[in-house]
């Protein structure tokens, strides 16, 4: 069972950048195609971007399409989120999971951005 740990959040002021990261334990980190969700408060879990097993084809949803860089290391079992032009509505916990959401979810890890 691949077990998910997302740490890399933290306090970001509106337009800066931030790097996320998730650590995979497992052996078979690589045949999982890869994504990022948030939930905001009071707000359902939203999917934010997602990867295909061998890092070849990205998607991410239309509202940080142009911010956003997901990747992966499949040497390192971990799957990054680079999150550029940050903006308040983007104030979220950040989950990473299989894409589709298949694993049980890690604590997901803080992300707020202040004006």
């Amino acid at each position: 069972q691949v077990q998910l740990v997302e740490p890399g959040g933290g306090l970001v002021q509106a337009g800066g950048s931030l790097r996320l990261s998730c650590a995979a334990s497992g052996r078979t980190f690589s045949s999982y195609a890869m994504g990022w969700f948030r939930q905001a408060p009071g707000k359902e879990r939203e999917f934010v971007a997602g990867i295909c097993c061998s890092g070849g084809s990205v998607y991410s949803a239309d509202s940080v399409k142009s911010r956003i860089t997901i990747s992966r290391d499949n040497a390192k079992n971990t799957v990054y989120l680079q999150m550029n032009s940050l903006k308040n509505e983007d104030t979220a916990v950040y989950y990473c999971n299989t894409n589709p959401p298949k694993l049980n979810w890690g604590q997901g890890t803080q992300v707020t951005v202040s004006s």
